[in-house]
């Protein structure tokens, strides 16, 4: 595994495998750490994981840290790693993320898999009160550790993964954070998904209470022209560290279909 770091691209991670390339992103709070489990079932599989600017290993990169401008680093990866067969797999803010890079339709890409992602339209809960609230939740490790345990999880998690789902959710650098509940989460990016052609598999958690499978149905589903939905029994909205090995099987199953697709 190569760990690359260079000016003003955010620090990336590349197993070398069989393609296509599966490129994760992260959710708000999270790092390329939150994929090692699922990575750790996709054996083989050619795989970059990225820490978004401001945040990991990517928290000394400045802003802006808008959804635009991950988009166009998760791009600049990419090109960098001179990849040119991939699929998108974002989780959650990653998920939103993913859905703005497909609607660029880049070379190579042959679908996008979205975790637990936040929709292209903003729920209704997204209020500026909701958004104001939500902007504490990594104020210390004691609000992170019950947002971890009240509202993101509905599985227990292991002390070592516990511990590093604060550490993520603490990583970040000043504003990066804020980004994302104060202005990311409402903006409406279905108008701009609407170009993305590829196949999408939507994956949610049974019992998310984040993003919630009934949300996603109003909220994304209608604006993807290719979508399915596969609901992953019992999970929060932490899949990837509540069910990976579930998690990687679907995601390992899709790609497989892409490639059957593709020959």
């Amino acid at each position: 595994m190569n760990a690359t770091m260079t000016n003003d691209l955010p620090v990336y991670d590349h197993v070398h495998g069989t393609g296509p390339t599966l490129v994760f992103v992260h959710y708000w709070g999270g790092s390329a750490l939150t994929w090692a489990p699922v990575v750790a079932g996709l054996e083989g599989r050619d795989i970059v994981t990225i820490d978004f600017r401001g945040w990991s290993r990517s928290r000394s990169l400045p802003g802006p840290f808008s959804l635009n401008q991950l988009a166009t680093d998760t791009l600049n990866v990419i090109a960098d790693a001179e990849i040119a067969d991939f699929v998108l797999v974002g989780h959650s803010l990653g998920g939103k993320v993913a859905q703005l890079v497909a609607a660029t339709r880049p070379d190579g890409l042959r679908g996008v898999i979205l975790v637990a992602p936040a929709p292209a339209r903003p729920a209704d809960v997204i209020t500026p009160e909701y958004q104001e609230e939500l902007s504490h939740a990594y104020d210390s490790d004691q609000s992170a550790a019950w947002a971890r345990d009240n509202v993101l999880t509905a599985t227990a998690l292991t002390d070592a993964v516990k511990a590093q789902v604060v550490k993520d959710s603490r990583s970040s650098a000043t504003g990066a954070a804020a980004e994302w509940p104060l202005h990311g989460i409402a903006q409406d990016i279905s108008a701009e998904i609407a170009r993305v052609t590829v196949p999408a598999l939507v994956i949610t958690g049974q019992n998310d209470q984040v993003e919630p499978t009934d949300v996603l149905r109003r909220n994304l589903l209608p604006h993807l022209a290719n979508a399915e939905l596969t609901v992953i029994p019992n999970s929060g909205h932490l899949i990837p560290l509540e069910a990976p090995t579930k998690l990687a099987s679907v995601v390992e199953a899709f790609a497989s279909t892409l490639s059957s697709l593709r020959a």
